[in-house]
């Protein structure tokens, strides 16, 4: 079967049209009051990789929901006035959710190198223990 569209396509198509903030760039926000860093990985890729201190955990298929304040399933962090990073491991699940929360009015930026990008610039990381 052949794909219309690839995977790498619609994140090539996403970061076109969304703001990206480089990991190293990303590090020095860290700690400031007015940012929201969520995390989109897998709690076990948090529990084996560890996070960014302070993150946000929203599941990648519970985005959208979170996020919406007309559904049932939408937590407070998003309707608050911040300005909201994502990241995934290497950038290409958060390029899609920020273009679609884009689509949604939602706005959002991401670290385009991911968690992966984070830790390679030399940003803090916690680990449960």
């Amino acid at each position: 079967m052949a794909l219309k569209v690839g995977s790498a396509a619609l994140v090539a198509a996403a970061r076109a049209r969304i703001e990206e903030i480089p990991a190293a760039e990303a590090v020095a926000l860290l700690g400031q009051p007015e940012v929201v860093f969520v995390d989109l990985r897998d709690v076990r890729e948090r529990e084996r990789s560890g996070f960014i201190p302070g993150s946000f955990h929203c599941p990648r298929g519970m985005l959208e929901f979170w996020v919406d304040p007309d559904s049932p399933y939408f937590k407070p962090v998003f309707g608050e006035a911040k300005r909201f990073v994502f990241h995934c491991a290497s950038g290409w699940r958060s390029a899609l959710a920020v273009a679609t929360l884009q689509d949604m009015g939602f706005a959002a930026a991401h670290i385009p190198e991911g968690f992966t990008g984070w830790v390679a610039a030399g940003g803090a990381v916690e680990t449960k223990g």
